[in-house]
């Protein structure tokens, strides 16, 4: 499994740098992952995605903006993979029509997934129920257990 790609979406990188139900067992994945020297990949959507959920929560005042920016340099500091191809969006297009998603964000993820024939892990539950019987490479990160 040395070197063998990830694609991780927003929610599981969150998930690492913001209390959430779901950080124990991304904290232990992702240990998990550079222990391996896995290669973690994302759509460089992620950047805007997690910029956008923690400028979120410090609207809601869930987070301060002093926790809310640490957590986001926290995440520009991980060793992820940022992929920008033009047919990436193309693609992403295409599996949201076929999902019948209403937006391609999540596409952009299944689409890299496609691209590297790799693993995609997401925290989000919804995304995982709606699509794992047609994408076979989706993982839920609450399906996650230690070995």
């Amino acid at each position: 499994m040395l070197n063998s790609p990830v694609c991780v979406d927003a929610n599981i990188i969150v998930s690492l740098v913001t209390t959430e139900a779901q950080s124990e067992k991304a904290l232990n994945l992702w240990a998990r992952w550079m222990h391996e020297e896995v290669r973690v990949a994302a759509p460089f959507l992620l950047r805007y995605e997690v910029t956008s959920v923690l400028r979120r929560k410090v609207v809601r005042e869930v987070m301060s903006y002093e926790d809310a920016r640490r957590s986001l340099e926290e995440v520009l500091s991980l060793d992820i993979e940022l992929f920008d191809q033009p047919e990436l969006s193309l693609r992403a297009f295409d599996i949201a029509s076929r999902f019948d998603r209403p937006t391609a964000y999540d596409a952009y993820y299944l689409a890299l997934a496609e691209m590297l024939e790799c693993e995609f892990w997401t925290a989000d539950e919804k995304l995982y129920n709606a699509i794992r019987g047609s994408f076979h490479n989706i993982r839920w990160l609450g399906d996650y257990q230690e070995r």
